[in-house]
């Protein structure tokens, strides 16, 4: 490892150490370790003590293999403790919202170039812009890469770079929000009326319940052939996730390997001897904190003052599409008399993906949503691109 990795491993570690503590024995405790881990790292990331992009030109190895390595095992750990059963009633609800918060997206790009003046203010690449917005808050930044890909956005560096840090602060904001918007809407929500199987609560009681943080469930007694097998599990999904994409590539029908290690982590946690072993939950949620960790890393502020007017723009544009995303779909859950807490896991899903909505789901104590969040997160990354090149095609039409 380089000087660097270790220091940021180091320093991610103290982050999160330091923010458990905190919330256990202060009034934090009310934010969650998921929310603080993300302010507490864009601060001192702010401050210089942390990178706060990793690029093509300038990569930082700790937060690639945080984003290509942790955070797939993130998964894999916390689905060993998924019961299939436990999940079924949150099936449909969540996927309705999520389909609905993709079309607030696209209703957000749209008010948002219009109300920003995008032929104006950005130029002629506006079109593929609001392309690629429709792609990463739709599944995430490989849908915003691919629209940007194919419309050689990249090589305008400016546009490309401000587009690239207004995406990781808005993203940033959004996972802050959908933690606490939940936990101040949730006693004057109203029950949820829909679920699976028809007309029931998605989870009993979960519409009176108080937020729960799972500070208890979360401490592990863990001993070292646990924490081997469990690690040995983890590593081994993720090497045959890896191995069987490349196989199901290779015979024209690529499979994303994050559906194949979902499967995989599933299937093994149907059986008893998995599902009781020790240190997977806590594994997971470490793993899933260092994700958050630089996730916050990435907000940087700075990066917006470097560009001028520019970078307002862009803010103000990537401002408009999460508060109208954010209003169509908490509105449509409220309508269709949907628990708060799907709707706030589907639209992190939407705008940060499905490791985010994972870690959200655990921080509102929803257990029963992590296989929904894995899930549609994976569904917007195979829809997000598609979504994002049409609205690349249309804008120019509906605004030049």
């Amino acid at each position: 490892m380089t000087a660097q990795t270790l220091y940021i491993v180091a320093v991610l570690c103290l982050v999160i150490a330091g923010t458990e503590w905190l919330v256990r024995r202060s009034f934090l405790r009310h934010g969650g370790t998921a929310l603080m881990v993300i302010i507490f790292t864009a601060v001192i990331a702010n401050f210089g003590l942390l990178p706060t992009s990793s690029t093509d030109l300038d990569p930082v190895p700790a937060y690639d293999a945080i984003f290509g390595t942790v955070a797939p095992l993130a998964i894999v750990w916390l689905l060993l403790k998924v019961n299939l059963r436990d999940i079924l009633r949150a099936g449909l609800p969540i996927i309705t919202l999520f389909l609905i918060g993709s079309l607030g997206t696209v209703a957000g790009v749209i008010a948002g170039m219009a109300l920003v003046d995008g032929p104006e203010r950005i130029g002629p690449l506006f079109g593929p812009l609001g392309g690629m917005f429709t792609g990463t808050y739709t599944g995430g930044s490989v849908n915003f890469n691919a629209v940007a890909l194919e419309y050689d956005v990249m090589r305008e560096g400016v546009l490309f770079g401000g587009a690239s840090a207004v995406d990781s602060i808005m993203t940033t904001v959004w996972m802050a929000a959908t933690i606490a918007i939940p936990r101040w809407l949730r006693s004057h929500w109203p029950k949820s009326g829909w679920s699976w199987g028809g007309l029931a609560d998605a989870v009993p009681g979960s519409a009176d319940r108080a937020p729960d943080l799972g500070i208890d469930e979360d401490t592990e007694r863990v001993h070292p052939v646990d924490l081997a097998l469990v690690l040995a599990i983890g590593f081994g999904t993720l090497w045959a996730s890896q191995r069987l994409e490349a196989w199901t590539a290779a015979m024209g029908f690529p499979i994303p390997d994050i559906l194949i290690l979902t499967v995989i982590a599933l299937v093994l946690a149907q059986f008893r001897t998995i599902t009781d072993l020790a240190g997977s939950r806590t594994l997971g949620l470490f793993s899933v904190y260092l994700f958050l960790c630089v996730i916050g890393a990435h907000c940087d502020v700075r990066a917006l003052a470097d560009i001028g007017p520019l970078g307002l723009a862009l803010l103000v544009f990537a401002f408009t599409i999460i508060v109208v995303h954010g209003f169509v779909t908490f509105g449509a859950a409220r309508l269709l008399r949907l628990d708060v807490d799907i709707a706030a896991v589907a639209s992190q899903a939407n705008v940060g993906g499905g490791t985010s909505a994972l870690a959200l789901a655990r921080s509102l104590g929803r257990g029963d949503l992590v296989l929904p969040a894995v899930l549609i997160g994976s569904l917007g990354n195979a829809v997000g691109t598609f979504l994002g090149l049409w609205v690349a095609r249309m804008l120019p039409g509906l605004l030049g």
